[in-house]
């Protein structure tokens, strides 16, 4: 028979599963308790942790954005690229290339004399002090070593020093060293233009462009193109650099100007300097002689006399003047290098090369007359190109009669060689004044804005004279008479202004030459700063033998390169007006 359980015992026999069930549930209800504890303990770790870690991303970002903004304006400052220069021909004679700087942000730098010792040992040439000194600012931005070498760039690289970096730069460069250095001038370590044509591009408004924040390439500027011939400026570099050796004169210049464009061709003046690394650009001995240079010309001026005294109608190249004896102006006298002690005609005072004729021929247009001429002939006011070197003429603050017979004959009044030289491109090439530029232009744009100041006559004449004095027995200018070129020419001998008084010792010499004489192409003009007599000069230091025989040689090589081939068979009719008029020295 069955009977119901005895619950007591029912309850006996069930209390270990509860007990085990009982502290099972109470462990876990304890392990779950503690675990929120922990939880909580964990989230706010966790919370911190990112905050701290949020905190210094924020940081790092506005410190890199301000980094960022220093190495924009940086970079906007120093890689302003700037157009290529060529010549007439497109040869590259200044362009950009890329460059590296190394820079440090110095708030980022942890161990400053560590990174000191560091940076002058792959760096020799920096000063220690000088970078310590920078990298303890609180500046965010500052240069350690400007344009540095691929090899050094690596060096730097490897060393791994935060804060220190790298920013690419535009270094200007000049593939032919010296040879047109006066004409380019040079641009800087931040690549701005500090003189001649370099700081020209920048007058025209490409540094206000690179101020307004345009970031401009070297591929979105036009090359300048300029009015030299690299050939020829190579050229008559060499043959002045003869020349300043072999008569060991304290500085050589020459300038080739077309007559009928104005464009300079080539300008060398020596002593020059490597626009490279231009050192010695800004010393005394290595201006540029032919546009900042301020020279009294000597007899190279007496072309000016004798092109106002033809043009004034009072003389024509018949004309006759005085010279058998001085020329007395109170307590003065004008005399002749080389005496002649006759009259003279128009080309014989010319080829002569006489004071008292050029002075009396000076004398009878009157000071007023001459001072005007002088004027419209541009000798009396600065010449303006787009070099921004250059000189105003000294002229005497009181101009009287003494003055116009001295400045007759290249006396007394001093100018720059290239405002000399572009008056006499107008006295043979048809009388009009063009501007002179090293710009490359053709003649109908010259010829816009040019000025007829001479009669086309007094032109031929002037070409006549010019020509005369080359060929003549007693020409100056025969040394410079290259056979097949139909040269004219004028030499010019001043003497120097020593302490306020005229060196008997040091001279000044300058020649002129025409090419060809009879339909002018070219002007050439040599100058000579205290040449000296050397062998086979006879003692002489005058312009006929060292400024002259340069010349010749400068002709005579470069004139196939200019287009002027040699012609062996002289003309027919050079000038044949001078031939109607029956002029001394002419062919009837």
């Amino acid at each position: 028979m069955l009977q119901e359980p005895d619950t007591e015992l029912q309850a006996q026999s069930l209390s270990p599963k509860r007990s085990i069930l009982s502290y099972a549930g109470e462990l876990f209800r304890l392990r779950a308790d503690k675990s929120t504890a922990r939880v909580g303990l964990a989230a706010i770790c966790f919370v911190g942790l990112f905050g701290v870690i949020g905190g210094r991303l924020v940081h790092l970002a506005v410190t890199s954005g301000n980094t960022s903004e220093v190495r924009r304006a940086a970079s906007s400052e120093i890689s302003a690229a700037r157009p290529d220069i060529v010549d007439r021909n497109g040869e590259i004679l200044a362009t950009d290339v890329k460059m590296v700087s190394v820079f440090a942000e110095p708030r980022n730098i942890i161990d400053k004399d560590e990174a000191v010792e560091l940076l002058t040992a792959v760096l020799p040439d920096l000063d220690a002090t000088e970078l310590r000194n920078k990298l303890g600012t609180k500046k965010g931005f500052v240069w350690v070593k400007r344009e540095i070498t691929p090899r050094q760039q690596a060096e730097v690289h490897r060393l791994g020093i935060p804060g220190v970096g790298f920013l690419p730069e535009n270094k200007r460069v000049y593939p032919n060293a010296e040879a047109a250095a006066h004409v380019l001038g040079f641009a800087n370590v931040d690549n701005v233009g500090i003189a001649g044509i370099e700081k020209y591009i920048d007058s025209m408004g490409l540094q206000d462009l690179n101020g307004a924040g345009f970031n401009i390439s070297a591929a979105d500027l036009k090359p300048i193109q300029l009015s030299i011939d690299l050939r020829v400026q190579h050229a008559l570099r060499d043959e002045l650099a003869k020349g300043l050796a072999k008569f060991k004169a304290k500085a050589t210049a020459g300038v080739i100007l077309d007559v009928n464009t104005g464009e300079i061709v080539a300008l060398v003046s020596l002593p020059d300097y490597d626009p490279n690394n231009p050192v010695d650009a800004l010393t005394d001995d290595r201006i540029n002689r032919i546009n900042v240079g301020v020279f009294e010309m000597g007899s190279t001026f007496k072309a000016l006399t004798v092109a106002m005294a033809l043009d004034s109608g009072k003389y024509n190249i018949n004309s006759t003047f005085d010279a058998r004896s001085g020329l007395r102006y109170g307590r003065f006298t004008i005399g002749d290098y080389h005496a002649t002690h006759r009259v003279l005609s128009t080309p014989e005072v010319f080829v002569h090369s006489s004071n008292i004729g050029t002075a009396r021929m000076a004398l009878g247009i009157g000071v007023d007359g001459h001072k005007a001429f002088l004027r419209k002939m541009g000798q009396l006011t600065r010449l303006e190109t787009e070099l921004p070197e250059n000189a105003a003429p000294i002229v005497p603050p009181r101009w009287g009669e003494l003055n116009t017979m001295t400045i007759g004959f290249g006396h007394g009044l001093a100018v720059a060689p290239l405002q000399a030289l572009a008056a006499v491109g107008a006295l043979v090439n048809g009388g009009v004044m063009i501007k002179p530029t090293f710009l490359k232009r053709d003649e109908a744009a010259a010829r816009q804005g040019a000025l007829q100041v001479l009669k086309p006559e007094t032109s031929e004449a002037m070409r006549y004279v010019m020509r005369l004095n080359a060929t003549h027995p007693n020409g100056s200018a025969s040394h410079a008479a290259i056979a097949g070129f139909f040269v004219g020419g004028k030499t010019g001998t001043a003497e120097k202004v020593i302490n306020g008084r005229y060196s008997k010792t040091k001279n000044f010499t300058t020649f002129t030459a025409v090419v060809p004489a009879d339909k002018p192409k070219y002007v050439f003009l040599t100058i000579m700063d205290e040449p000296q007599a050397v062998e086979g000069t006879y003692g002489f230091s005058t312009a006929g033998w060292n400024a002259g025989p340069i010349t010749g040689n400068i002709i005579e090589r470069v004139a196939p390169l200019l287009g002027v081939p040699p012609r062996f068979e002289a003309p027919a009719q050079p000038f044949p007006l001078m031939s109607r008029l029956g002029a001394w020295g002419s062919k009837p």
